[in-house]
């Protein structure tokens, strides 16, 4: 059928083509007509154009094929003759059927190119017509002739498809029939299939039910051994569950702010021994760990995955912050903890701060979002507009909470974190009461394992991530286990009817027991894995424990100056490059050696750069002690005693070469078992002790016998009794021995290596000190790198009033253009400080990279005047710059203010050089002489190189205008107004004073002037010439120097040692554990030291008692009832605090801040503030300041008996010596009737001892107890002398003090004597007292020669 349509699509196509042809034959009929026909008939002799048209018809009309030959226009004219049937014969031309012959003949016709219509209309229209029509007609044929077989074949094909189709319907008929049988039968058999499938289903659920059942039953028979011992838990639980609650109530409400140590003594030592002591106990789970109750495997998991540090100490805390019920407050100087939260909430987090630009407006949104918010960097005072929302003060029901004036709608899902960075911060009580304070600081063990799993993941990549993978699949697996028994639990207990119909529950259970397997198998795979890793890592333990001693060595810095505060995260980098700096070594034994020495030495660099110059060995002694302790390389007993320097009191010394003070350590020291017979030792070789306790360098001698092989340690504990003054020189060779040689060097780490380390995030701090300007340093590095003022990059800002804008400006510029700020003097805007430090830490993140900012600051002159925030110090690089030390290094540097320009400016050549110089070496000696401490000046004063430039000016000038030099003029305007100007005691004056007046004197012009013993001054030389000479002549430097007597400098060493070891001693960490070889806890010494205070302190003066035993109240008598009052008031504080103290310590009383200074105080053997305010002036120790009091309360004891004056006075066991020799004065005056203001005391020493004197003088009075520095009595020869070598303050005769008038006393030959009451002299002065002298007196005052009442 298909193919019969084809045939007629074909010759319906080939006719279509046919049908053009066709159309144009008849077009080209319709324009003949007779009228035509017949013009064209009448040509006589046509062109041959015509006359070939004429013949090509009459060829194609032939009849039958015959075509004519003749074919000439005549022929043709006779076949046109009828011109109507010839038109006919036309229009009724069989076209389908033209005869082979003339189809052949016309051919040559049709190929003419003139057998063209459109030529032939030229000649003729009718031809034209005529030619048209016989192309057509045979164009029409020759398509014809390819149709008509198609045709015929189209028509046979259709004959044949009628025939086929009417054969077809037969079939179908039949087919239809058969079908309709078909469809009965296949119905029937349907039903009988389906009947047979059901049968089958319902057996084969059958079968399932009972199989399900089975493994039912088999799942749950392994889980009922568990679940019979869980139920059984669940019932003893239910017994403790009441104590249970209340036990970890009280551990997330109170035990937060602790620290490890106290949770446990708390939870174990004193919450549940109090809950089983009840009258009706509280029973409670005794195995109980708060953890266990309130998370589980999977949370702690989860949060150590978000970096929570792995320790204990941070898991409670942790557990804490999620469960606790008032807002959690976070104390978290390190920062570890915010860095956890901000991970664990992470988009959902709200941050922001105190005073930041609309943190209201975020509190508002996040209150009625119900959002967690983070309120980061509390102060120690809070907004009090955030009361209400601290306090959860609802209103409205409980929908809104008011904000200042507006009322927020309160979303209950809202959760408030709030968080401080303050490492001891002093809340309200009532911000305690509302938030729920936990403690985030870290702990040297848990910075341990932290800084292990820093090491280890560096030196050996791939346990830590084999140590994290695993930890990360058990924590998966715990989940995932956890997960799926809640699930079947879940769908057991929702199960209802017969739930054997639930496959999926059936497979949750036992999928459910697979995991457990495999879990199990896995986990027993992850413990052998777990215990290979942790012996690989525990080989890096030793550095990870070092690096966290002396992080927390660092830390404490800020104990002993508010400056050194230093923070983890730039502990952490500084850790960081360490360990990849460290020399790389096959074996790693030497590996682990190079990391400590590598770690150690970055370290200490890192944090020495910031200290200054008499801290560094405060440092570097502490770091030893801590270093060596932890190795177990020293004994903690031995340490301890080197730190305190014990000394048995009242046994005076054998040998002339040791002090009584020095032979009371010996005393004390050979009670220790390593030092039995040292005493006996040192008396029975007296001669091999004495050259070396006198040599010059003792610490570089050998002991004398065995005791050179002592421990290092011990060879200082005999020193420090010995010795002191060498202390500082034997701690640098111990430290030497120590840790090697690079710890003592002293080389300054220069700038450029600085500031490598610094960054956006880094700024440099220079803390600065008087006469240095660091930031030279600043603007040469700036030169080199392309950072100058003249390039709008560099901005410095000189802070003051009104600069803060400016400065802020600087700062936001730089951020986003990578400039250079230096902000200096940032301590002149206190309160803007708070500011800055939040503007740092905003453009510490996404600021240019090359962004740098230097600081400078003056530090405090007390702790308590510290304002620079932690922040600043701890995120910056510290770095101070002191001015140099020494006498060579200062005059250089004097000099170094001038240039030669400056020595040829003055007309006056050769006097102007003489005094610069002697000024120069004038502002050398003030400003170093500080160094000596009160025996150098009694205050310290800020001399700069200011004083000294305006001085040669104002040189200049009198020189060019006076034709005499005034030498009394400019040395009362250099001493008087210049230097003078910063001097502000009468005694610091006088000696500013002698120096000009020994230095500035006609005689320096004729060549006899002598700066310093061995030192002349120079003749006329150029600017270069001076600094030679200053580094060829000048002595090497000594006391001498300055005109002091070279004890001043041991006197000096001595107290630096002394502070030296006291401070180490106030560093020792607090929470040192007994059994560690220390002995006693702090506690028990502490207390110790309380009940044998308390029994050996007396009882008070009873004042109307003693008054009514007086007749007549004298003025000496008066002082005496003075003295009493005041000793009343000091012992009542004694045992009043005290017995305070007592309590405290058993628990009875809550401890105050007060009593934990006087505990502090009590074991670090120092004299409570407390009690130092109420006393007299004193530099001892507690111990002995105890024996001292015992000792004046004796000695009044003794006066008050009957009143009678002592033969002797002890002048040093006054509280107010000043009110006795007035008294003297007074009872002078009164007897003799003298004007008091117009008399003064007149002071004659004797040539004999206390001992010696049986009785008062008639008039005045005998006085002892005094001691000479800087100098000593010669008692023979009865005037002052030069004071013999170590022998610091010798003591003085009795001295007879008398009142006479003032006009009558002798001031020739006589030194006036200032007496102090203690070695720090300034503000302990007393009274002066004339000493006879045959020598200059400005000698003595030069020497800083003064009596004192104590030492």
């Amino acid at each position: 059928m298909q193919e019969v349509k084809q045939k007629q699509k074909d010759c319906e196509e080939d006719l279509a083509k046919a049908e053009p042809a066709l159309m144009a034959a008849q077009a080209a009929l319709n324009t003949l007509n007779k009228t035509n026909l017949t013009e064209l008939k009448s040509f006589g002799s046509p062109p041959p154009a015509v006359s070939n048209v004429s013949a090509a018809v009459m060829v194609l009309m032939a009849p039958g094929g015959k075509v004519p030959k003749d074919r000439s226009w005549k022929a043709a004219k006779v076949t046109m003759t009828k011109v109507d049937s010839f038109l006919d014969s036309l229009i009724h031309f069989d076209k389908e059927n033209i005869h082979e012959n003339c189809l052949k003949a016309i051919r040559p016709y049709l190929q003419d190119p003139e057998f063209n219509p459109e030529f032939v209309a030229t000649k003729s229209y009718a031809a034209s017509g005529l030619c048209s029509w016989v192309i057509n007609i045979v164009r029409f044929y020759e398509v014809f002739c390819d149709v008509e077989p198609k045709r015929q074949a189209l028509s046979k094909a259709t004959s044949e498809l009628t025939a086929a189709q009417e054969k077809l319907a037969a079939i179908k008929a039949k087919i239809a029939h058969l079908n309709e049988n078909l469809a009965k039968l296949t119905a029937k058999f349907e039903k009988a299939t389906a009947d047979k499938l059901r049968c089958q289903q319902e057996a084969e659920m059958t079968a399932g039910t009972i199989s399900l059942a089975n493994r039912l039953v088999g799942g749950l028979a392994s889980e009922n051994v568990r679940w019979a011992e869980a139920v059984q838990n669940f019932k003893q639980q239910e017994r403790t569950l009441c104590g249970d609650i209340l036990l970890i109530t009280a551990f997330i409400s109170y035990l937060g702010f602790f620290t490890k140590k106290y949770r446990q003594s708390l939870m174990d030592g004193t919450w549940r021994p109090y809950l089983s002591q009840l009258k009706v106990p509280i029973p409670v789970t005794p195995t109980l760990d708060p953890l266990r109750m309130l998370t589980d495997d999977a949370d702690v998991a989860a949060w150590q995955n978000e970096g929570l540090p792995a320790d204990r100490m941070s898991m409670e805390n942790a557990t804490i912050l999620v469960n606790c019920e008032r807002w959690p407050l976070m104390v978290d100087p390190q920062l570890q903890g915010i860095k956890w939260i901000k991970t664990k909430y992470g988009e959902d987090l709200r941050v922001t701060q105190i005073g930041q630009k609309g943190y209201l407006q975020t509190i508002e949104r996040a209150l009625e979002a119900g959002d967690v918010v983070l309120i980061e960097n509390l102060e120690e005072s809070i907004d009090p507009v955030l009361g209400p929302l601290l306090g959860r003060e609802v209103i409205k029901k409980g929908r809104f909470i008011k904000i200042g004036d507006k009322e927020c709608e309160y979303n209950p899902k809202f959760r408030l974190i709030l968080h401080t960075k303050l490492a001891n911060p002093h809340y309200q009580p009532e911000l305690q009461a509302q938030a729920t304070l936990i403690n985030f600081t870290v702990t040297r063990d848990g910075l341990e394992d932290q800084l292990l799993a820093a090491v280890v993941s560096m030196e050996r990549p791939d346990l830590e991530q084999l140590k994290s993978d695993l930890t990360k699949q058990q924590n998966g697996f715990k989940i995932t286990l956890k997960t799926l028994e809640d699930n079947l639990l879940s769908r057991l207990s929702s199960a209802s009817g017969n739930f054997l119909g639930e496959t999926a529950l059936v497979e949750n259970l036992e999928i459910t027991k697979q995991t457990a397997a495999e879990v199990e198998r896995k986990v027993q795979e992850a413990r052998v894995t777990e215990v290979k890793i942790n012996e690989a890592r525990e080989h890096y333990r030793p550095a990870a424990a070092q690096a966290s001693l002396l992080y927390f060595i660092m830390n404490d810095l800020s104990k002993i100056h508010p400056m050194y505060q230093f923070s983890l995260k730039a502990f952490r980098i500084v850790f960081q490059k360490a360990v990849e700096k460290a020399a790389p070594d096959e074996s790693l034994k030497e590996r682990v050696t190079n990391l400590i020495d590598n770690i150690t030495f970055s370290v200490y660099q890192y944090t020495t750069r910031g200290l200054f110059e008499c801290d560094k060995l405060t440092y570097l002694a502490q770091l030893t002690f801590q270093i060596l302790l932890m190795n177990q390389e020293i004994s903690a007993a031995e340490l301890d005693f080197l730190l305190r320097s014990p000394a048995q009191t009242g046994t005076p010394s054998p040998v002339e070469f040791l002090s009584q003070q020095a032979w009371g350590g010996v005393k004390a020291l050979s009670s220790m078992e390593e030092f039995s017979n040292l005493d006996r030792d040192i008396e029975g070789s007296a001669k091999s002790w004495k050259k070396f306790v006198e040599s010059e360098c003792p610490e570089k001698e050998k002991f004398p016998q065995e005791w050179k092989n002592k421990t290092a340690l011990q060879r200082l504990c005999m020193m420090r009794a010995m010795r002191p003054d060498r202390m500082t020189y034997a701690m640098r060779d111990f430290v030497e021995e120590k840790l090697g040689s690079k710890y003592v060097m002293g080389r300054a780490l220069d700038f450029a290596t600085s500031f490598e380390e610094s960054g956006p995030a880094t700024p440099m701090f220079f803390i600065l000190s008087p006469g240095v300007d660091p930031l030279k340093d600043v603007e040469n590095q700036g030169k080199k790198l392309g950072y100058t003022f003249n390039n709008r990059n560099f901005h410095n800002v000189s802070l003051g009033q009104g600069q803060e804008v400016v400065a802020e400006a600087a700062l936001d510029l730089a951020a986003k253009k990578g400039h250079w700020v230096i902000l200096q003097n940032i301590h002149l805007v206190a309160k803007w400080l708070s500011t800055l430090e939040k503007k740092l830490e905003e453009h510490s993140n996404d600021s240019h990279p090359e962004f740098r900012v230097f600081i400078s600051a003056e530090p405090a002159p007390s702790p308590e005047g510290h304002i620079i925030p932690q922040g600043i110090l701890e995120n910056s690089i510290k770095i101070t710059n002191e001015p140099p030390t020494g006498m060579q290094a200062n005059l250089h540097k004097a000099l170094d203010n001038f240039t030669q320009d400056t020595l040829e400016m003055c007309s006056r050549e050769t006097e102007f050089k003489s005094i610069l110089f002697a000024l120069c070496y004038f502002h050398a000696v003030v400003a170093e002489r500080r160094k000596f401490g009160p025996q150098g000046w009694n205050r310290s004063y800020p001399f700069n190189t200011g004083d000294l430039t305006i001085s040669v000016n104002v040189l200049y000038n009198f020189l060019e205008a006076n034709a005499k030099v005034p030498y009394d003029d400019l040395r009362y305007l250099f001493g008087e107004i210049m230097y003078g100007g910063h001097i502000t005691d009468d005694w610091d004056r006088r000696l500013c004073r002698t120096y000009l007046e020994e230095f500035i004197k006609p005689e320096m012009l004729e060549g006899e002037l002598y700066l310093a013993p061995g030192f002349p001054l120079p003749n006329n030389l150029d600017y270069n010439g001076y600094h030679q000479y200053i580094d060829a002549e000048l002595p090497a430097e000594s006391p001498y120097l300055y005109g002091l007597h070279p004890n001043a400098e041991i006197g000096f060493l001595t107290q630096t040692s002394e502070k030296l070891f006291r401070t180490v001693l106030e560093l020792q960490p607090r929470d040192s554990q007994a059994g560690d070889g220390a002995g006693a806890t702090r506690e028990e010494k502490v207390k110790i030291l309380l009940e044998e205070i308390l029994e050996r302190v007396t009882d008070e003066f009873n004042i109307p008692e003693l008054m009514a035993k007086v007749e007549e109240r004298t003025p000496y008598i008066v002082v005496a009832f003075q003295e009493c009052e005041r000793m009343n008031l000091l012992t009542r504080e004694i045992q009043r605090s005290l017995r305070e103290l007592d309590l405290g310590l058993k628990g009875e009383l809550t401890m105050t801040g007060d009593m934990e200074n006087l505990q502090n105080a009590l074991y670090l053997d120092m004299v409570p503030e407390p009690w130092a305010r109420r006393a007299y002036p004193s530099t001892a120790g507690l111990a002995a300041w105890f024996l001292d009091l015992l000792n004046r309360i004796k000695e009044l004891e003794t006066w008050t008996g009957d009143f009678a004056m002592p033969s002797t006075v002890w002048l040093t066991g006054f509280f107010n010596p000043q009110s006795f020799l007035t008294a003297i004065m007074q009872s002078m005056a009164r007897k003799n009737e003298w004007p008091l203001d117009q008399m003064a005391l007149q002071c004659d020493v004797t040539k004999k001892n206390r001992e010696e004197f049986r009785s008062p003088p008639r008039e005045g009075a005998y006085i002892h107890g005094l001691f000479m520095e800087g100098a000593r009595w010669d008692t023979q020869a009865g005037i002052i002398t030069e004071a013999k070598l170590k022998d610091l303050t010798p003591s003085m005769p009795v001295m007879f003090i008398k009142a006479i008038p003032a006009d009558k006393q002798d001031c020739r030959s006589v030194y006036s004597c200032p007496v102090y009451k203690t070695c720090q002299r300034g503000p302990t002065y007393v009274w002066t007292f004339n000493l006879k002298t045959k020598e200059n007196p400005s000698k003595w005052v030069l020497a800083g020669v003064a009596l004192l009442l104590q030492i």
